[in-house]
């Protein structure tokens, strides 16, 4: 190399965001994912004696999958070989597969793909490498943040092994964010920076698990204190100037992706479990990332005849009241509705009868098939059907004791069947006692 090679990698170095320059260039400097890359884990044996198996490292933003990626490259005695599935075809994916033919034909090396953001790929693309990860020609390592089980197909997910990444805690963020100020070589060390333990604590707790949110955060907030003349030696990071030039978080949710249905999820389930704190605080959390407020809606009317159901049948009248609500008044004013109604789902009484009822006479109808109408409560509007029986034999209810005609109503084979159970909850506990009673009249009959 000669002095202006130096001199422009030097340069490239220094031009480098933090997170990229502070990468652990081996397994001793990861911090975190000991689970994954400790001592005795099964990646750092694959590792440590270039045995690299096929796998997909599952993990959110910043956990370290790209990081992990580039430590095999560098000690593997494989070809490597990475791109990202956002940016290539299928003629790019031929392209590799010839290179690693002749790699292992002219050179006896295996070679190692690292896709990042595989969860992109679609069916077709996967499938171009499927039978050389079978054949063993490609050994594939997959990075993603979405559920593999959800994104890659079956065929290629079973040839690998799946390593889930976690999120950093916030004790492992601070060990980073420290790192990175002490680090003279790749970090903020010349800068002789300290740091206040509260405004470590808020980089790291809004960084939210991600170490490279975290380093972005550290550096924006030194450069603004290098532009600020301060007679403390060494300067010092405070939470006020931390608040002073970090903008706000943004969330970390794909609003197609497993952050999605687990928000979604943990709304549901806080209604379910009548927690109205709870389910506010998702509420919040998914119209925050932006969800589509008219997705959350929908699902709150079904989860008032799914979860409340006769137990208060209000719940559905609040619950579609509260999407036109907002489809009239729009955000932010209508994001107030949405919680109103949350808040009337979690306090309602619960019922799932309905939604089990119904389960029951979908089973029912699977496996009876098209039973026949019995003749009683068939429609008769011709001299014809009447002749042949229809409608002989039908009580019009309004004619009996409180409206209540005992007489069977479905097919012959089903008779005496009982799908919907009502409980002894909020209005449900009145339609029990109407059922109970109409019941016990028709066995009497």
């Amino acid at each position: 190399m000669d002095l202006f090679d130096y001199q422009a990698e030097k340069a490239s170095a220094a031009t480098r965001p933090l997170a990229d320059r502070m990468r652990p260039r081996d397994l001793d400097e990861f911090i975190g994912q000991q689970h994954a890359v400790g001592t005795g884990s099964l990646i750092r044996n694959a590792i440590e004696n270039d045995r690299i198996f096929s796998v997909i490292l599952w993990g959110p933003p910043g956990s370290g999958k790209t990081t992990l990626a580039r430590i095999i490259a560098a000690r593997t005695r494989c070809h490597f070989v990475q791109f990202s599935a956002v940016l290539t075809g299928v003629k790019d994916i031929r392209a590799v597969i010839d290179t690693a033919k002749n790699q292992q034909k002219f050179h006896g090396r295996r070679t190692i793909l690292f896709v990042d953001e595989i969860h992109r790929f679609n069916k077709s693309q996967q499938d171009a490498f499927l039978h050389h990860v079978e054949s063993g020609l490609i050994t594939l390592i997959g990075a993603t943040t979405e559920n593999p089980s959800f994104e890659v197909i079956s065929a290629l997910l079973s040839r690998c092994r799946v390593i889930t990444l976690d999120r950093l805690s916030e004790a492992e963020m601070k060990t980073l964010i420290k790192r990175a100020l002490a680090d003279s070589e790749r970090g903020l060390g010349d800068m002789e920076l300290a740091i206040d333990e509260a405004a470590a604590d808020h980089i790291a707790a809004i960084s939210d698990g991600d170490a490279r949110s975290a380093l972005n955060a550290l550096e924006i907030v030194a450069a603004d204190i290098a532009h600020t003349d301060t007679n403390n030696r060494p300067p010092r990071i405070g939470l006020e100037q931390v608040e002073g030039a970090l903008q706000r978080q943004a969330f970390d949710y794909d609003k197609i992706g497993e952050g999605h249905y687990n928000l979604i999820s943990a709304l549901h389930k806080s209604l379910r479990g009548s927690d109205p704190d709870a389910a506010l605080y998702w509420l919040a959390r998914m119209v925050g990332a932006g969800e589509d407020p008219f997705y959350i809606a929908r699902r709150m009317v079904r989860f008032a005849s799914e979860d409340i159901g006769n137990a208060d049948p209000q719940a559905l009248s609040v619950s579609m009241d509260a999407m036109e609500a907002y489809r009239f008044l729009g955000s932010p004013e209508g994001d107030l509705c949405l919680a109103q109604a949350a808040v009337y789902l979690a306090t309602a009484p619960k019922s799932n009868s309905v939604y089990a009822a119904w389960g029951r006479v979908r089973d029912a109808v699977e496996k009876t098939g098209s039973l026949p109408v019995p003749h009683h409560i068939r429609n008769a509007p011709t001299q014809l059907m009447k002749n042949l029986g229809y409608a002989r034999g039908y009580k019009y209810a309004h004619d009996y004791k409180d409206a209540f005609a005992p007489q069977d109503h479905l097919p012959e084979q089903l008779q005496d069947t009982l799908f919907y159970h009502p409980t002894d909850r909020g209005h449900e506990k009145l339609i029990k006692q109407r059922l109970d009673k109409w019941r016990e009249l028709k066995k009497k009959s």
